[in-house]
């Protein structure tokens, strides 16, 4: 395991009440690749696949769309991705993570990989399915404890809505498969979830900002506790990674968007079932 003394040791102390950062998240990631073994910068190109998804999205939609530069694949990379998907049965190319070669045929051909559920929820399915199954311990526990949170939330949203939950909950791990299944008030996972009392505490605070806050803060306390016997690892840096990425979204966001981001989420979870029933009906 290799070890990044002067990196780690040279890191700014940051506190999830920060109003200022000494760098972002994009000039972190730079000088992450400048330092990190290969190996290593894989485990945080993991993290910002995210943005690769939430681009290709908006590439389909509009090929002319600006994308968000903290993605790994420039507009030119997709474009080359999606001709060698187009062009070849297993295309073997570094910059191509493996699940988009389930997910654009599906999209191009417009045959849902998961019926009933919205091409984006589609896609972080799959993305959360691969992150899961990375071999590093540590981040394989964060993306599925931030996996849990997120579908717990959206049930939670779900049912008080009066809106269908399977077709909502993303993933496939033990968890997502008892929300999607389970009538019992705690989904029937308490004794697999213990902070399941925390995040039903979350979801009924009124006022949305405050909601946002607390959500994070329950990850930042995770992130303290899962973190705090590695020193000078990847694991420390990831950690930081993510800190540093809750700081600057709170930077950049406003009690509007806090609301606007709320009603996006319950207008997709309505799609989702729309979709659903359209899909019934189609078959």
């Amino acid at each position: 395991m290799k070890e990044y003394f002067c990196l780690v040791a040279g890191l700014p102390e940051i506190q999830i009440y920060d109003h200022k950062l000494s760098f972002s998240l994009k000039e972190f990631k730079e000088e992450l690749r400048e330092n990190l073994s290969p190996q290593d910068f894989t485990l945080i190109e993991l993290y910002f696949q995210k943005f690769d998804n939430q681009n290709l999205l908006a590439y389909f939609k509009d090929t002319e769309a600006e994308l968000n530069e903290l993605g790994n694949l420039s507009l030119k990379d997709l474009e080359e991705i999606l001709q060698m998907i187009n062009e070849e049965e297993n295309p073997q190319d570094p910059r191509i993570p493996e699940y988009f070669k389930k997910f654009i045929p599906s999209y191009l051909e417009e045959n849902p990989i998961f019926p009933g559920v919205s091409w984006e929820d589609q896609l972080n399915s799959l993305y959360y399915d691969s992150s899961l199954n990375c071999k590093n311990g540590f981040v394989s526990r964060w993306f599925e404890f931030n996996l849990n949170i997120s579908n717990l939330l959206t049930a939670i949203a779900c049912r008080k809505h009066n809106i269908p939950v399977s077709g909502a909950v993303v993933g496939n791990n033990s968890i997502a498969k008892a929300i999607r299944t389970s009538h019992a008030k705690d989904f029937g996972i308490t004794p697999i979830f213990p902070q399941i009392d925390e995040v039903f505490r979350i979801a009924e605070e009124p006022d949305l900002m405050e909601r946002e806050k607390k959500i994070d803060l329950l990850k930042w306390q995770w992130l303290d506790e899962e973190a705090f016997f590695y020193y000078f690892t990847v694991e420390k840096i990831f950690a930081y990674l993510i800190k540093l990425s809750i700081i600057e979204r709170w930077t950049m966001l406003s009690k509007e968007i806090g609301e606007e981001i709320f009603r996006d989420m319950i207008q997709t979870l309505k799609q989702s079932f729309e979709f659903s029933e359209e899909f019934t009906l189609n078959k």
